[in-house]
């Protein structure tokens, strides 16, 4: 199709440079510099999608951030985009888009029945439609998931490369319409570091769809051109174009994304976007207002517009949003539309005005183009299915509640309307600084600001509309900012414009009357996006739901994707009509980030995949690889899971490696435990703080295990600790817990015991670990380790000894995790792979069989040895796990003793860690399987706790399993069931100790 409604001349686009695109399949032309929406409509294409709710026939409503309805499914595969608006999205070639929420076609769609049976979906009926009766919640689930959202998010993973950028400003401005300029000007000349961003691809704001608009005697455009010279100019200067500002954080802090190569298309290697955090002395607000639509009947009909769209698209686009376009308007926006529009050869056949007598000079002009004014009239209806094709105009009562006489039809496939400016107070509203109501411009305007945010809201956004004035607020602005952020330069003086004509005021008119009451046929829409309209403001307000938060919720208004821009005005100021009260009464819904939505993939930046954080391997690392280990983050660790020989499934390796263990020998790299190091004089005693067991009198070279318990009470982190010198010890951590361990000992030290000299270091990296286990562990160790004796007298369970291993300098540590006689070799990290090495060739004669994280949770379960974080949930004590004796009865107090004798923590009912026996010795159930005692057809059923380890033990030749049940301690023999998914399993409940329950294996 042809650019029918192109106009021959005129607009910022670049015609030399044709542009190739697809909607829907359908190729189309555009030209540089055109967004998909100006494109669109250039090529006569007016229906772009269908509603949330009743699936009706959209079209463009906007040409800015604020659009509702024209939301695209942008590009295919995996740089699929959903939601993205037709208005912001620049065309390149080869650009691929799709309507969306219809099926099977956006001419055709079947979800357009649910327009036909609108009376039974009414304002909130999800809340009062699927409460029952519950059996029916498998269809409802499925039906509401199925309905829910609009475009489909990719499933592949994201391509693109995004950047982040930190950057500190005096003076950062934000929007580079005519009082941004002037401000980023002003600011600039000081020798200010000035930051001026905008979101559009251009730098002008609303002077770029102006026609003639003259700055400092030139035309606008001109101005645009110099002013941009000179800021490129300036060293300190840094301009952001397509760069949205989409939150206010607290001191300052802004955070924006910078759209790099969007409009260019897919780039590889290049980042697609940037996420710029900035902190500024002083910023300023410059973001312009929204144009507000009137509510009248059918007023959502494709071609039903803003008046300001209007003007843009055909003065910044050369674009005809129709070729007879009716105006309908409570102020004078419309006229200077009308003007551009017959001067563009568009037909305006008439304006509807909503106000009784309309009077001077932009009145005046109009008659004069020989373009109709109807004033105190309104549109009562319009026509067309999926376009507009006429109108229908009556004139208003006085009291402007209904229409009289009969009706005017006036032929036209375009209506553009104008209920008024909201200035856009959303960066302002995140600082939870306050807006107030302005009742000559009947919108809200910024409040009083927050003591600690140093920033101004100028322009538009502060409702201030007159060119002239919008550039000298700008330059005050400027020039005062940059004077507080400590430069006081000559910021030159202010650009200078003709003043506006006189307007006359408004006539606040929030519903426009139709032929019918509102509610009693056709639709009066405020939110267009998810289909809200008056009545069911009405509604909400009879069934109660009248506070601001109430009525967002239960009609959805708001909720859309463009948040309300466009909407949420119209929708309090009819609130406020029905409940008798002014609108300020009513309140006004908080503004939260983003301003606009932001891509997930900014966010994560580089950091994904591997980037996504530090990669940590041990140092014998490169062993593993080379012997075909199989690896498993853990935290940030990558450790060895299982060593597969050819052919071996991970089932058979982890068999073969567990039995190893228990009939000859095994060799782990435990190097990723946290290690950390404590030192002082009162050391002994922070540790009898912290553990639940006793410290103080543990002898040097003796080791021991401990819990560490939160305040509640609650398991926190275990791990084993030695006393090297009397205020030296060696404390080991889980592998995931070293940090929060690291920074508990801190926190505590330095807020509650500062007065305690005691120093913890983290020396997780400084020690290669590589423990050895199995009844022939100690032959082994004897052959590479002549300086230590290693008989039991000597060297017994829970002690340590300094040596040499494989001639490096050692530490020794008789403890286990395996239940089998075992020793931890640390040695410096440096020496790790040699050491290991060494215990492999002396191993061979032994079978000495390495062995991953799987063997070893196979072996401590056998042995019932609980893992925190995978037994423990944050909701289990010492006791709970069947470990009194690791609570101190002596110490007067530990973290977390209180809670211990509160009457819930000692309840006898409580979760308990038991054994759990499945009746099919070779069913393995798995991990997180619910627990119930009596079973029934289907859920509803008791649950009385999970499966919190289960495994096969090659060594017990059945499967075993550790849970969490309560009353578990007092259910020994008893049988219960374990359900996941649709399987129901019989389990016997045991003590959790399956193998060598006497321990008598750890002495080998």
């Amino acid at each position: 199709m042809s650019q029918t409604n192109r106009l021959n001349t005129g607009g910022r686009i670049d015609r030399s440079r044709v542009v190739t695109f697809t909607f829907d399949g359908k190729s189309y032309s555009g030209f540089a510099g055109d967004t998909l929406a100006s494109a669109l409509l250039a090529n006569g294409v007016r229906l772009v999608g269908r509603s949330f709710k009743y699936h009706r026939p959209r079209g463009i409503v906007t040409a800015g951030a604020e659009e509702p309805n024209a939301l695209i499914q942008l590009g295919v595969g995996a740089r699929t985009e959903p939601n993205t608006r037709a208005t912001q999205i620049e065309i390149y070639d080869g650009l691929v888009s799709e309507s969306q929420n219809r099926w099977p076609s956006l001419t055709f769609d079947i979800g357009a029945i649910n327009s036909l049976i609108h009376r039974f979906i009414p304002a909130g009926f999800y809340y009062k439609t699927f409460m029952w009766p519950a059996k029916a919640w498998l269809f409802y689930e499925k039906f509401i998931r199925n309905a829910a959202g609009l475009g489909k998010g990719p499933t592949a993973p994201d391509p693109d490369r995004y950047d982040k950028l930190y950057h500190t400003c005096d003076v950062l401005v934000v929007g580079a319409g005519p009082a941004g300029l002037a401000a980023a000007l002003a600011a600039g000349r000081t020798g200010a570091r000035v930051v001026l961003a905008d979101e559009q691809s251009e730098l002008g704001g609303s002077l770029l769809s102006e026609s003639s608009a003259t700055v400092n005697g030139q035309a606008a455009s001109a101005w645009i051109a110099d002013a941009l010279r000179e800021l490129g100019a300036l060293h300190d200067v840094k301009l952001l174009p397509r760069t949205t500002a989409f939150a206010y954080y607290d001191h300052n802090a802004m955070s924006l994304v910078e759209r790099l190569t969007d409009h260019l298309g897919p780039t590889d290697g290049k980042p697609r976007q940037r996420l710029w955090r900035i902190r500024a002395k002083k910023i300023i607000l410059a973001t312009g207002a929204i144009e507000r639509p009137l509510v009248y009947l059918d007023n959502d009909r494709p071609g039903c517009m803003t008046v300001s769209a209007v003007r843009t698209y055909v003065n910044r686009y050369g674009v005809m949003p129709g070729r007879r376009v009716v105006l309908m308007t409570n102020n004078d926006s419309a006229y200077r539309v009308a003007l551009d529009l017959a001067n563009a050869g568009v037909t305006v056949p008439v304006i509807v005005d909503l106000r009784a007598e309309v009077t001077g000079p932009l009145a005046k002009a109009v008659r004069e183009k020989g373009i109709e004014i109807l004033a105190g009239h309104a549109i009562a209806k319009v026509h067309g299915e999926q376009g507009v094709k006429e109108v229908e105009v009556a004139r208003l009562s006085d009291d402007g509640k209904s229409v009289t006489g009969s009706a005017r039809r006036i032929s036209c496939d375009c209506v553009g309307t104008s209920g008024g400016w909201q200035p856009t107070v959303h960066l302002h509203s995140q600082t939870r600084s306050k807006v107030k109501w302005d009742d000559a411009l009947n919108g809200f305007v910024p409040g009083d600001t927050i003591p600690g945010q140093n920033f101004v809201s100028i322009g538009g956004a502060h409702g201030v509309f007159d060119l002239a004035a919008c550039l000298t607020e700008g330059h005050v602005a400027g020039t005062t900012g940059a004077l507080e952020a400590g430069n006081g330069g000559n910021a030159g003086s202010a650009p200078t414009a003709d003043a506006a004509a006189e307007e006359q005021p408004q006539r606040p008119l929030w519903i426009v009357p139709g032929e019918k009451p509102v509610g009693q046929g056709g639709k009066h829409f405020i939110d267009y996006q998810n289909d809200v309209t008056a009545g069911d403001v009405m509604l909400a307000h009879r069934e109660g739901y009248r506070s601001v938060e109430h009525l967002k919720r239960y009609t959805t208004m708001g909720m859309a994707t463009d948040q309300g821009k466009t909407s949420n005005v119209n929708a309090l100021a009819i609130m406020a009509g029905l409940r008798n009260v002014d609108i300020p009464s009513v309140g006004i819904t908080t503004y939260r980030p983003p301003y606009t939505p932001v891509t997930f993939g900014v966010f994560a930046g580089r950091d994904k995949e591997d980037f996504l954080e530090p990669i940590r391997k041990t140092p014998m690392h490169v062993w593993h690889e080379d012997h075909g280990a199989k690896f498993e983050p853990v935290g940030q660790w990558h450790r060895a899971w299982y060593y597969p020989k050819p052919g071996e499934s991970m089932h058979d390796a982890v068999n073969r490696e567990v039995k190893a263990v228990r009939t000859s020998v095994g060799i782990v790299d435990a190097s990723t435990l946290g290690k950390i190091d404590v030192q002082g004089p009162d050391a002994a005693w922070f540790l009898d703080m912290v553990y639940t067991n006793a410290w103080s009198k543990l002898g040097v070279g003796k080791c021991r295990y401990g819990f560490m318990c939160g305040e509640d009470g609650m398991v926190f982190d275990d791990g084993v600790t030695s006393r090297i010198a009397e205020n030296h010890f060696h404390m080991t951590t889980t592998t995931g817990g070293a940090p929060r361990v690291m920074a508990w000992l801190e926190e505590w030290h330095q807020c509650e015991w500062p007065d305690k000299k005691v120093y913890f270091t983290s020396v997780t990296e400084q020690w290669a670990v590589i423990a050895i286990g199995g009844p022939m562990a100690r032959k082994l160790l004897g052959e590479v380790c002549t300086d230590i004796p290693l008989d039991d007298a000597s060297f017994p369970h829970l002690s340590f000894k300094e040596g040499t291993v494989a001639g490096v300098p050692a530490r020794v540590f008789r403890i286990t995790f395996t239940g089998d006689l075992s020793y931890e070799i640390n040695v410096p990290p440096s020496y790790g792979l040699h050491v290991w090495r060494a215990f492999m060739q002396a191993g061979e004669k032994y079978g000495i069989t390495p062995y991953g994280t799987e063997g070893l949770h196979v072996l401590r379960a056998e042995k019932g040895y609980v893992i925190v974080g995978q037994d423990t949930d944050g909701t289990v004590t010492p006791q709970d796990l069947g470990m009194d004796w690791i609570v101190s009865k002596a110490k007067p107090d530990f973290i977390g003793r209180r809670s211990m004798l509160r009457s819930d923590t000692k309840r006898p009912d409580r979760k308990h860690l038991v054994g759990l026996l499945t009746e099919d010795p070779k069913v393995v159930v798995p991990d997180g399987a619910q627990i119930v005692e009596h079973l029934k057809d289907r859920p509803p059923m008791t649950m009385l706790g999970h499966v919190t380890s289960s495994y096969w033990s090659p060594n017990m030749e059945r499967s075993i399993a550790m849970g969490l049940v309560k009353n578990g301690r007092n259910r020994m023999g008893q049988t219960l069931y374990a359900c996941w998914e649709n399987n129901r399993v019989k389990m016997k409940v045991t003590e959790p100790k399956f193998f060598d329950p006497e321990g008598a294996r750890v002495n080998g």
